[in-house]
């Protein structure tokens, strides 16, 4: 299993939106950078991710499941572009925030740290054991 972290902007598609979809989960569309979608291109059914509420909140509230594999972007027309569906899992017991993550020297390298713009990122397992602890939420 892979790990990943998919930021939204909680005004836009927040984690009670994630949530209010159910097991059928959403397409994590919109998407317009070659890394996020080749990110996304890796991911497998089964995959965990973080929901990152990114602009306002900047903090990480829930964990999400890759439920369908990647496949062509509703949103467009253009063949370039593809997404992943993702479905709530649960949500953090505690959310953790940007400047946590920052101020944690263990995360020193994570991408959200060096590449905070970057909209879907691979999180590593240690990096995936850390946060989870932060936000006293089971990996």
């Amino acid at each position: 299993m892979a790990y990943w972290l998919f930021k939204s902007e909680p005004d836009v598609w927040g984690w009670d939106d994630q949530v209010a979809r159910g097991d059928a989960g959403e397409e994590w569309d919109g998407i317009r950078n070659y890394q996020a979608r080749n990110n996304m291109r890796e991911m497998k059914i089964g995959d965990q991710g973080f929901f990152y509420h990114s602009r306002s909140g900047l903090e990480i509230v829930g964990i999400v499941e890759v439920c369908k594999e990647s496949h062509p972007d509703s949103t467009t027309d253009d063949p370039r572009w593809d997404c992943v569906d993702i479905r709530a899992v649960r949500p953090m017991n505690r959310p953790v925030t940007m400047a946590e993550i920052k101020a944690d020297p263990r995360l020193a390298d994570m991408v959200l740290v060096r590449n905070s713009r970057l909209s879907v990122q691979p999180v590593t397992e240690e990096e995936w054991q850390i946060i989870c602890e932060m936000g006293e939420t089971a990996p």
